[in-house]
């Protein structure tokens, strides 16, 4: 049987972050859960410490300040590969990813070494107001387009890695934030031709909690995907 681990990053989570803890272990609860949080002034730390005493599937790290996601994502990577887990499956806590998408995820892995969860292939969805929607879909387009990709997704975090395959594979090569991050993870992969599937989901924006992503993100994202275009 494989080890598998799933992880997300949280700052500020407060109202989402007890659900989310008991909707993964409902789905499977022999798999190990690591969650990142960066100081959250809310207390969503306090409410982690008070969860792990009553189960230890739970691992939590601390961290003293907002350190960005593509670090927290980058140590759960390597706290995966340290500790011989077969499976990483990687996921946001504010309810935009369904958790019950994550036993998919462990399937595929037995087959493919990289999948992510698509809102842009057929049987996908992306629900949010329109301006997003449209930043959303344009901007994964013209990511695709660009680098000319078979991806058509980039920039969402539900993913499955297989660490078997993938040991080698240096995530702290990649220094973007936010969606840069997550867009250069992707075409990395792919040029390294690693085995790779694109399945649909459904996003729906968050109901509780603000976006911890900030709109100059978008910028830098361009920035990187003019950086990745030169480097083919």
């Amino acid at each position: 049987m494989s080890k598998t681990l799933v992880f997300t990053a949280t700052y500020n989570e407060k109202d989402n972050i007890e659900n989310f803890i008991n909707k993964i272990f409902e789905i499977n609860n022999n798999i190990k859960l690591l969650i990142i949080d960066d100081n959250s002034p809310d207390k969503t730390y306090e409410i982690l410490e008070n969860i792990s005493k009553k189960n230890d599937n739970l691992i939590l790290i601390k961290r003293e300040k907002k350190l960005g996601l593509n670090t927290a994502h980058i140590m759960a990577y390597e706290y995966a590969l340290k500790n011989a887990y077969d499976k990483l499956i990687t996921l946001d806590a504010d309810f935009s990813h369904d958790p019950k998408e994550i036993t998919k995820i462990i399937s595929y892995l037995d087959e493919y070494d990289f999948v992510i969860g698509s809102r842009y292939v057929n049987g996908g969805k992306n629900v949010q107001p329109l301006f997003r929607y449209l930043i959303s879909y344009l901007g994964n387009k013209l990511i695709k387009f660009l680098l000319k990709s078979n991806f058509n997704e980039f920039t969402t975090s539900y993913r499955g890695f297989n660490l078997k395959k993938l040991n080698n594979f240096n995530l702290n090569q990649i220094k973007g934030n936010g969606y840069s991050f997550f867009m250069e993870t992707v075409i990395i992969l792919e040029r390294l031709k690693f085995k790779s599937l694109e399945f649909p989901i459904h996003f729906k924006d968050r109901i509780y909690g603000k976006s911890k992503i900030p709109k100059i993100e978008i910028f830098r994202t361009f920035k990187n995907l003019i950086s990745l275009y030169f480097k083919k």
